[in-house]
């Protein structure tokens, strides 16, 4: 009886080995089965290409030209020719001024000028007469005649001085006008008649007037450092304006400063904005896209690329096996993607990059393209 139990015990154990046995060996063929399945992938052709792409900063539109107008002497606000809104011409009068003291200045300076020219008149005379004389031998010594000719000369010097004089009077009553200095428009007045004005911090805190051109805008922003080497001089961008929904306006790179601002690590960067009929106005934000031009480089779908903790790669095909390759990514654009690497044109990469596929791995292709 005990033997027969033994038995028992042996046969149990041997079908439960070999139940086991089995299921592993299934387990094993699916698992099997699934890896191959899992390394059937789609390739696409590795080719170079120029992707390009477009970014989007905000701006803000500036006059092309503008300027804070002031009294150039101490003085009173006599008359006002041109209020907020008015527009101007180069050249135009703005507003007068009076300080009477420039009168008296300006007569007193003409009075010693026509004193000196007196004076020199004399001693040129004199110097003539002394020079017709001195032809007779013994009538006129030299030493009298060098002095006429000192007197005649510093005399000379007086009245280049005294009419210094008067024009420089003359100029300073010439500052009690203002005039534009260049097209625009008035945007701002803070004074009215009988004010007293004079330069900044003499008698103005505020300017007279600012003076903008709005014909011609600059659309000023700031395109980030990792932006600066793609972004070309006289690229077309557009951009849009809240005030105007759903119309977009056109300008062309005029300018870019050379230099990154130290705090936002950004190159300024100018547009010319034609803008004759005055619909845009200075201080506008503005949503800028800018477009860069590309370079030639190996463009992969985004999805090829293999973002891992080990770094970046693309997987290629070679001989039935994948491979990682380590490369370098630039720019994005419609799913597309620039790669830099040890690759060559026409290597076949894998379309959908996975780290389930290992690298030295064999692989199936699906299909090429």
């Amino acid at each position: 009886m005990n033997k027969l139990k033994v038995l028992n015990i042996i046969s149990f154990l041997a079908f439960s080995v070999a139940v086991q046995s089995c299921a592993s060996h299934a387990t094993e063929e699916k698992k099997e089965g699934a890896t191959e399945e899992a390394a059937t992938q789609e390739i696409v052709s590795l080719k170079k290409g120029v992707l390009n792409s477009s970014f989007s900063v905000p701006g803000e539109l500036v006059a092309y030209q503008q300027v804070d107008l002031y009294a150039k002497v101490s003085s009173f606000i006599k008359k006002l020719y041109v209020d907020i809104g008015s527009e101007v011409k180069a050249g135009q009068l703005l507003a007068v001024m009076e300080a009477p003291e420039y009168n008296s200045q300006l007569s007193g300076a003409q009075s010693r000028l026509r004193s000196q020219e007196a004076v020199y008149q004399a001693s040129k005379a004199t110097y003539e007469r002394l020079l017709e004389t001195s032809k007779t031998p013994g009538t006129v010594s030299p030493n009298e005649l060098d002095l006429a000719l000192a007197k005649q000369n510093s005399d000379l010097a007086q009245l280049e001085s005294a009419k210094a004089a008067y024009r420089e009077v003359g100029d300073n009553r010439n500052y009690l006008q203002i005039r534009a200095p260049f097209d625009g428009v008035i945007t701002a007045r803070n004074v009215s008649a009988g004010a007293y004005v004079g330069p900044s911090g003499k008698g103005s805190e505020l300017p007279v007037f600012t003076l903008q051109e709005q014909g011609k805008l600059r659309l000023a922003i700031s395109v980030p450092e990792s932006y600066t080497g793609a972004l070309a001089g006289k690229s077309e961008v557009s951009f849009t304006i809240k005030a105007f929904p759903g119309e977009t306006f056109t300008a062309k790179v005029s300018r870019l400063s050379g230099a990154l601002d130290a705090r936002l690590r950004a190159q300024r960067t100018e547009m010319d904005v034609i803008n004759k009929d005055k619909k845009l106005l200075p201080g506008m934000v503005a949503e800028v896209h800018v477009p860069l031009n590309g370079t030639e480089a190996f463009i992969v779908p985004t999805k090829a690329v293999l973002n891992s903790t080990k770094g970046v790669y693309v997987i290629r095909v070679s001989g039935g096996k994948a491979y990682w390759v380590p490369v370098e990514t630039g720019r994005e654009a419609n799913d597309q993607t620039e790669v830099f690497g040890s690759l060559n044109a026409g290597d076949n990469i894998i379309k959908t990059a996975s780290e389930e596929l290992r690298d030295s791995s064999e692989v199936k292709i699906a299909s090429a393209k």
